[in-house]
């Protein structure tokens, strides 16, 4: 119990930003979440927290240990609710949102077998290419794919999301089939045209390092769908996830190359404001997701 009440700690100090914080939240002194926290550390071997007079920041360690540590707690609260609640069942209304694209495609198929399950439990899906404030906008949950900024939102990663460098047969016949992530300087590129989007450039893995590209082409878009279609008809090439094109590259519409480059994927992620008392809804929600998203088949399906 004393490692979990550690890793507790840890949690609400990375996300609350200090001591104090998370000594308030809990009821107890600060020099309390101190020693739990110094605690850890040694039990670890490692540093996880940068502590100055100011802020506290986390190490290279505590980001990898971070995630980790919140599904760990997330996954101890769940079962305990699951044995505390019974026999109760969900009820209420449940907010979620999600990116436009992966939300058509992979949350709104889903939403009518979740409330088949759970007949008292009402839905309201938002599908905005925006990261929605979940506290102050009145949402329970969101599903956020890519890397995860800086938050005090708790996350639960659903998938692995990767990441293709995709054109159609007919560029490819015409342009040429890059060898080398360096060769995209002389094709047509298909970008997003949002400073928002894809901010550090198309990702690819030279010599084991990841670097990130700006390339350019003639076109550019806000919206990825329409980069997803122009790709198809052939304008050149675009880097897209799986998710995405996994269908088309089943059919023969387009072609992955660089694919010896590729990235390491990211995440597909549930983030919400809190684990403590999560609504049965909520978590039920996300448990659905992370089921259907884990079964080696959907992808194919779902394709």
């Amino acid at each position: 119990m004393d490692r979990l009440k550690q890793i507790e700690t840890f949690v609400a100090v990375a996300t609350k930003g200090s001591l104090t914080a998370a000594a308030t939240a809990e009821g107890v002194a600060p020099a309390v979440i101190g020693r739990r926290m110094d605690a850890l550390e040694a039990r670890l071997g490692v540093k996880l927290l940068q502590r100055t007079t100011r802020r506290i920041s986390l190490t290279h360690e505590g980001s990898a240990f971070l995630e980790n540590c919140q599904r760990l707690v997330a996954d101890f609260n769940n079962a305990e609710a699951s044995v505390s609640a019974g026999g109760v069942k969900a009820s209420g209304h449940l907010r979620v949102t999600g990116p436009a694209g992966f939300g058509r495609r992979h949350l709104a198929p889903l939403v009518p077998a979740f409330l088949e399950r759970h007949p008292d439990v009402s839905l309201s899906l938002n599908l905005a290419d925006r990261v929605v404030d979940l506290v102050n906008e009145g949402y329970d949950c969101a599903v956020r794919v890519g890397d995860l900024p800086d938050s005090s939102l708790v996350s639960v990663r659903l998938a692995d999301n990767r990441r293709l460098c995709v054109a159609a047969p007919s560029y490819l016949l015409r342009a040429g089939t890059p060898q080398h992530p360096s060769e995209l300087a002389r094709h047509q590129c298909l970008t997003l045209s949002s400073e928002a989007s894809q901010s550090r450039g198309w990702a690819f893995l030279v010599e084991g390092e990841v670097i990130h590209l700006r390339p350019a082409g003639r076109l550019d878009c806000s919206d990825g769908q329409v980069l997803h279609e122009w790709c198809r008809e052939g304008l050149g090439l675009a880097w897209r996830s799986t998710w995405e094109v996994q269908a088309d590259i089943a059919g023969g519409r387009l072609v992955s190359v660089l694919d010896d480059f590729a990235a390491p994927p990211n995440g597909i992620h549930a983030v919400f404001p809190s684990a403590r008392h999560l609504p049965l809804r909520v978590r039920l929600w996300i448990d659905f997701l992370k089921h259907s998203y884990g079964d080696p088949g959907y992808w194919t399906r779902a394709a």
